[in-house]
This record gives C-alpha cells, sequence and structure tokens, in this order.
C-alpha cells in the first residue's frame, strides 16, 4: 500500500524538536508523499520567488497516520537528504543519502503515527573535515561535496531556487502475514539469436508452489534459493531486438510470473546488444547497438517538474511523444539530477530511446576516500542498477558530469584528479549489475585534457558560449557532443506573453533568469546575441532597443539555424562525430532558458531545428570551397529509399538560375554523397568560391523526395550568407482541414527565410523554416484537433492573418 495522501508537513529552527512528540503547536500544513517541501509550500501558498525559505537551513517535518495489525514492510524509497524515520515516538532508522532506499520491519497493533524529520543540510554538513583540491562555482554551498544529494536548487544562474527536500520517492507499507511479491529483479542479454531472460524473485513467505516465469509462451518453473526467494532462467528463441526508434522498432517482451492462480507482469524488457566503436585512432566514440552504428541525437534530460520531481503521466506522455516527433533517441540524465522514477526509464524503452545516465555527481572533488561515504555511493548505485535491470534503453553509464573538466580547467594536474570512484568502484558496480551497458568514466573525457574535442565525449561549446564561427563545428574535430549548443532559447510569443506579459524584455524577471555561468563576464543571451550579429549584420542591442519584436524573431530564428548548421555538418558522411545532446531538453521555469521546450512542454525554436536536423532520412549540404557543394543524402532506415534529388539555385530570392534533378537509391542504413558539378554537368560556382565576377545566386536548396514525390528533407545553402537573402514576401496562407486534422498550406513568390507560425491554440509541426519561391507546403499541427487561428509571417517581412 503507498501511503501517499494524509501528510502534514511543518517547517522549524533546527533542534526545535527532537521527537514527533514535541511538534504539536506546530503549523502543519497538508503534503504528499512522493513530494517535496517546496511542492507543498507552494500549493500552501506560503512560497515566494523572489525570496523563497532557505529549505537546507531548516529542519522539516513529515507526519500521517497509519493503521495496521502484525507484521509490515515500510519502505521510504527515497528521503532527501538526512532524515529520522519515527514510529510514534520511536526511532525506526535514520538515512543520509538522497539516492537510497531504506526498509524496515514493524509491529503494528492499531492506530499510530509515522513521522519523518529532514534535518537541517546546512547544519549536517557544518564541520566536514577536507580541504578540497578544487572548489567549483556552479554549485552552492561547496560543502554539498559530503551529501548525496542533488544539485537540483543549488545552482545559481542554472535552475529555480528549490532545493528537493522531503519524501520525494514513495513510501509503501506492505503486510507480511499473507504472501506477497515483495520484488523481483529481471535482466535479459542476448545468447546469439536467442533472448535470455534472468529473473530473481523475493516474497514475503514461500508460496506453497513453485512460481512459474512466462514470456512469449515460453514458461519454466522457478527454484528456490533461501527461505523465501526464487530464480529462473528463461531461454526465447530467435528474439526481435530492441532498436532506437530512428533505425528499428523498440521491440519489448513482456515478463510475468503465475503464482498458483495469479498472474503479475514483472517487465516489459527487450534485448539488444551495445559497443563502443573507438574508430581506427581509439579516440572515437561511437554507439553500436546490435552492429548497427547509430548517431546518438537528443539533449540532457530535466526533470519534468523540477520542484517535486515527480511525473504527472499526461505530462510525461507528451514530453516523450515530442520527443519521438523531433527525431530524438537519446536522453543523457545528468548528473547534476536525480535518479528518475521507474516511468522514465519504462517509457524510453517504449519510445526506443536511448538513456545515457549519470550517477549523480557533478563537479566536486568528493571524498573518495572515506570508506563510509563509499559504502553510501555502492548502496545508492546498486540499488538504481537493479531496479532499471529490465530496461534495454539504458545504454551507457557515465561516472558523473564535469568532475574532470572542473579540475582540469582550474589547473588541477590529472594524478589529483583521478579518483577510485569513478576509476575504480563506479565501474566495477557497473560490471557487475549491467555488463550490457557501456561505463564512461566522466562526462566529458577521453583527450589529454579532458574537455577536447577531438578525442572521447567533449561537452562542446565552441559554437555557442565559447562564440567561435559555425566552421569550428568542424575545426574541433568533435567525437561525441555529450553536451553542446546551449542558448537562452526565447519560448514562443503565446508563453512568452502569458509568463512575462506584452513587453517581456521589460519584465524584472527576464534578465534575472537567463542562465548564466556563475563568474563569467555574459550570459547565454549575450551568446546568442553574437550570433544574431553573425548570421544577419545586425546589432542586436539597437534591435532590443528599437524593435524588440524583431529582436525576439531574429534571436528564435538564429538558433534554429545555428542548431541545423552544427548537427548537419556532424552528420555529414565523413564527420568524425557520433552524437549530439543538446544542453537541454525542457526549462525548469518561466525564462529564456536551455530547454528546446518551455517550462510548461511547449515547444520552442530549437524543437523545430532538432525535428529537421534529426530526421532519419536527411540530405545535408556542405560548403566544401572550391571543391564545390556536396550533397548528403543519409538513409538510416531499415528499408532501400528510392527517390529524386533537386537541386537549384535562386537570385533575387525568385529566379531560378540553375535547377537540376537525380534519381537516387539509397541502401538502408546507408549514405550517398554527390558534388554538386553532378547535377550541373559542368562548372558552377555554387559556393561562390572562384569569385570569376559578381555573384550569380544567393541561396541553393536541395530537395530529397521519395518515388511518390512525398518530400522527405530539404537543405539550404546561402553562399553570401543570410543577410543577402533575405527578402520581404508576404506568405499565402490556406487553412486545411480534412480527415487528418487541421493544417496550414503557405505560399511565397519569393524566397522567404525562417517563416513562423504563431497560432493561438495549435502548434505546428513544423515552424522557423525556410519556404522556397513558388513552393506550395502544408504544415500539419501536432493537435489533431482544433480550429487555426493566428499569424504566418518570414522574417523581416509583414504578417499574414488566417482563422480571423
Amino acid at each position: 500500500m503507498r501511503l501517499s495522501d494524509g501528510w502534514r508537513m511543518a517547517i522549524c529552527g533546527p533542534g526545535a524538536a527532537s521527537s514527533p512528540s514535541q511538534t504539536s503547536a506546530f503549523d502543519w500544513i497538508e503534503a504528499q508523499a512522493p513530494g517535496t517541501a517546496a511542492q507543498a509550500l507552494i500549493a500552501a501558498d506560503r512560497w515566494s520567488w523572489d525570496a523563497p525559505p532557505p529549505l537546507d537551513q531548516r529542519e522539516i517535518w513529515y507526519s500521517r497516520a497509519i493503521d495496521g495489525q502484525g507484521r509490515h514492510r515500510l519502505t521510504l524509497e527515497g528521503l532527501a537528504t538526512f532524515a529520522d524515520v519515527f514510529l510514534d515516538d520511536a526511532l525506526l532508522l535514520s538515512s543520509a543519502n538522497m539516492f537510497v532506499a531504506q526498509s524496515v520491519d514493524v509491529v503494528l497493533s492499531g492506530a499510530h503515527r509515522l513521522s519523518i524529520r529532514f534535518k537541517s543540510l546546512a547544519d549536517c554538513l557544518a564541520g566536514r573535515k577536507g580541504r578540497a583540491r578544487w572548489r567549483p562555482r556552479m554549485i552552492q554551498p561547496p560543502d554539498l561535496r559530503f551529501a548525496r544529494t542533488s544539485a537540483l536548487g543549488r545552482m545559481p544562474g542554472f535552475a529555480p531556487p528549490a532545493p528537493p527536500v522531503g519524501p520525494w520517492r514513495p513510501v509503501t507499507l506492505v503486510s507480511l502475514d499473507r504472501l506477497r511479491l515483495v520484488s523481483s529483479r529481471i535482466a535479459t542479454r542476448l545468447d546469439g539469436a536467442d533472448g535470455i531472460v534472468d529473473a530473481i524473485l523475493y516474497f514475503t513467505r514461500a508460496p506453497d508452489h513453485a512460481p512459474i516465469l512466462w514470456s512469449d509462451g515460453t514458461t519454466v518453473r522457478a527454484t528456490p534459493v533461501g527461505s523465501n526467494a526464487f530464480v529462473a532462467r528463461l531461454r526465447l528463441p530467435d528474439v526481435r531486438k530492441w532498436f532506437p526508434h530512428t533505425h528499428g522498432e523498440p521491440h519489448l517482451y513482456d515478463v510475468f510470473v503465475q503464482i498458483g492462480e495469479d498472474k503479475i507482469l514483472l517487465a516489459r524488457s527487450g534485448f539488444r546488444s551495445i559497443d563502443i566503436d573507438a574508430g581506427a585512432d581509439g579516440r572515437g566514440f561511437a554507439l553500436r547497438v546490435n552492429g548497427l552504428p547509430v548517431f546518438c541525437r537528443g539533449a540532457v534530460w530535466t526533470p519534468i517538474d523540477p520542484v517535486s520531481l515527480q511525473n504527472e503521466a499526461t505530462a510525461l506522455q507528451r514530453v516523450m511523444a515530442l520527443a519521438r516527433a523531433a527525431n530524438v533517441n537519446m536522453f543523457r540524465i545528468g548528473g547534476t539530477g536525480v535518479y528518475e522514477s521507474d516511468d522514465i526509464y519504462r517509457a524510453c524503452d517504449e519510445a526506443g530511446i536511448l538513456v545515457w545516465h549519470d550517477f549523480m555527481f557533478s563537479n566536486f572533488d568528493y571524498p573518495a576516500h572515506d570508506p563510509a561515504f563509499l559504502d553510501s555511493v555502492e548502496a545508492e548505485v546498486r540499488q538504481f542498477l537493479a531496479r532499471t535491470s529490465a530496461s534495454p534503453s539504458l545504454a551507457v553509464l557515465c561516472g558523473g558530469n564535469e568532475v574532470f573538466q572542473q579540475a582540469a580547467m582550474m589547473g588541477v594536474a590529472e594524478t589529483a584528479w583521478r579518483s577510485p570512484l569513478f576509476d575504480e568502484l563506479l565501474p566495477r558496480i557497473a560490471r557487475q549489475e549491467r555488463g550490457d551497458a557501456p561505463y564512461v568514466a566522466n562526462s566529458p573525457d577521453g583527450g589529454a585534457l579532458p574537455f577536447l574535442a577531438d578525442s572521447g565525449v567533449t561537452h562542446y561549446y565552441g559554437v555557442g558560449a565559447y562564440r567561435r564561427p559555425i566552421e569550428d563545428a568542424r575545426r574541433a574535430n568533435v567525437r561525441f557532443a555529450s553536451e553542446c549548443l546551449g542558448f537562452a532559447n526565447i519560448p514562443e510569443t503565446r508563453s512568452l506573453v502569458r509568463d512575462f506579459g506584452d513587453r517581456p524584455l521589460a519584465s524584472p524577471l527576464w534578465k534575472t533568469r537567463t542562465p548564466r555561468d556563475q563568474g563569467a563576464d555574459q550570459d547565454f543571451e549575450d551568446v546568442r546575441d553574437h550570433y544574431v550579429a553573425l548570421l544577419y549584420g545586425l546589432d542586436p542591442a539597437v534591435l532590443r532597443r528599437d524593435d524588440p519584436a524583431r529582436y525576439l524573431d531574429l534571436s528564435r530564428a538564429c538558433v534554429v539555424e545555428v542548431i541545423e548548421a552544427t548537427i548537419s555538418e556532424w552528420r555529414r558522411p565523413g564527420s568524425t562525430c557520433a552524437g549530439a545532446l543538446l544542453w537541454f531538453w525542457k526549462d525548469f521555469w518561466p525564462s529564456s532558458g536551455f530547454g528546446a521546450l518551455d517550462w510548461r512542454g511547449g515547444p520552442k525554436s530549437p524543437w523545430w531545428a532538432m525535428r529537421r536536423a534529426f530526421r532519419p532520412t536527411q540530405i545535408v549540404l556542405s560548403d566544401e570551397g572550391v571543391n564545390g557543394l556536396h550533397v548528403h543524402c543519409i538513409n538510416e532506415t531499415a528499408t532501400l529509399f528510392r527517390g529524386v534529388v533537386t537541386l537549384r539555385c535562386y537570385r533575387d530570392g525568385a529566379t531560378v538560375v540553375m535547377d537540376a534533378r537525380r534519381e537516387i537509391e539509397i541502401a538502408p542504413r546507408s549514405h550517398v554523397t554527390l558534388r554538386d558539378c553532378e547535377f550541373w554537368g559542368a562548372f558552377f560556382d555554387t559556393t561562390y568560391a572562384y569569385r570569376f565576377g559578381p555573384p550569380s545566386h544567393e541561396a541553393t536548396t536541395a530537395t530529397l523526395s521519395d518515388v511518390d514525390g512525398v518530400v522527405a528533407s530539404r537543405a539550404w545553402h546561402f553562399p553570401l550568407g543570410r543577410a543577402a537573402a533575405m527578402y520581404g514576401p508576404q506568405i499565402q496562407v490556406e487553412i486545411v482541414q480534412d480527415e487528418i486534422g487541421p493544417g496550414l498550406r503557405l505560399a511565397s513568390a519569393s524566397l522567404a527565410q525562417s517563416v513562423k507560425i504563431e497560432d493561438d491554440t495549435l502548434t505546428p509541426l513544423d515552424n522557423w523554416l525556410h519556404l522556397a519561391p513558388g513552393e506550395r507546403r502544408l504544415v500539419r499541427f501536432i493537435e489533431r484537433e482544433g480550429v487555426p487561428r493566428g499569424l504566418v509571417a518570414a522574417l523581416g517581412a509583414p504578417s499574414t492573418r488566417y482563422g480571423q
């Protein structure tokens, strides 16, 4: 039984009460478990984001009534962070690790009171001994390195100041006096073409008959090991393998246990192999799933609700649907967050999305020689890997986030930042518990310095925070970007007005919530502004002052262009890069945050960039200078692609100066590269590299269509830069309503850059798109029902209203 409701919560000073009997005079409010103190305070209207209560300096009590008779097992799956648990006035257990579940057997005799005291984190850390060899600024306070808790809420400039305190994972009470399956562990692996399912089952007492493990029509009787435990191994012949959805079907098998007449679903699991390909020079990092190379693309995961840390079912379903629609095939759960709830991993299994998972370590010099600390870490990691053992999506295990990088960037020698925690303990547990998932010591790591891009995994911000030109994406020889392309991404107008009013840039919250690195002389709005100036030749400060609406549009559009250009370079055949995970997936709160989604889960401009740049069937253009324009056609699917590639060059935004097409076949999971001269049949300076005379065109577009004429992908090249191809066409709009749902058919007489669709209620499946002259493009909406109403406009052009 889950003890979800009926909880009360109170806040007091440290030491105000040492037992539940001393708390009767406290000011109690309603709460729930799982949940956090900040969540309860917000629900009770006792929270101010301007002056949030200092939860880490307070003691917080949770309490609720329970009743029962006989032996029970009380399980608390997560207590953040230093906690004492009482039954009535008797201390049952103490916990000092947010990520470790605790269980205790109790005897109930009627009505009782269950109470939890969460001690002041600051008091618990005060006086901890040991001098840190480096002190990061991103996470505060510095003594947090001694605590096994999350950095969430403790990262100024990145996340809302609501540190997780409370019973953030479920609390359950189970009777031991009747037969129950208490817990199980399912693990799967491939053995040739067959799938092996290993199960361990734990009961409150031994059942009268041995349990039967069942999957896909195959059964086996479990064998007892000890008094209340059973093991079983099931072999399934010729199984269908689990693939990331961009490369195949994420096939899952239901695994049941039958106990007498009862049949219990234990897991939905799959079979796959994952290997790391380091390349011919040994410096690469590429995933091979079931022997196939996979370009991993996606984002760093952020909690759906960073305050409660819970995953409401509808919100989770929408977030995963948006990930699939954006062609995301990997999330990285970073070391600044939490080990997620089981429903996240199940959702990734179902969706065919790989999970790179950091253990929850970030930036600090951890006490890696403290035996008690290491014992706590071992329990934490083993519990996490045990409960996710059936998940085929769990693909990479990583020691932590930016620990090596932080030390190296502060001039600490490698002998000091290499640690038995990351080099011995964690890899040993990973091999024992999930030997099917490769281990990476830290993110980033791999080169002469851990943050160098041309070896191993990197956090690449050359294009981005370091303001390098877009060409640096090739020059850096990135092997795998486990973080990249972080910008202050502006929400779409509908969300922006809702959160910041009609003049968002004038809101006092705007600049304070713009993400920044502590101690840096720039924030990530300044970074974005740099690329607005670079791409469009305009002064962002002047635009912001004189034409804020255009400034916001250019800001959204520029992020799209930078993301698409960078990912296209990395997906180009011949690129050294095998993965790119954007920083990050969803905003924490109302802001121009890093997220591809805003804090409510609505797409921002990077989402549409990802959707186009991540397509499994893709066309990419690369400017090879005097070697011409190369057209790369990529087919990651399991089926042959037959179709046509069209290449066109435009002058003055409308005049076609070159036009050619070629039939093409792309083998499954393969690519074809063509040169522009193979289309033209003669020399034409498509890239304007030779410069014999004035430029003949300002834009080139390539279109990949199937045999039925359905466009699979488009790509653009601007040899003179985007500013030289900026026109102001009025977009023609026709509303479409048919059995598929609502849509808009867009057309333009001349080239239209970064066309935006601002609908009052619906979300377009494509946005911030380039429209070729004479093209008629149908854009559908995510929602299958609704009446389109809003406006469409090209960048720098007047808008067209529709649905009025």
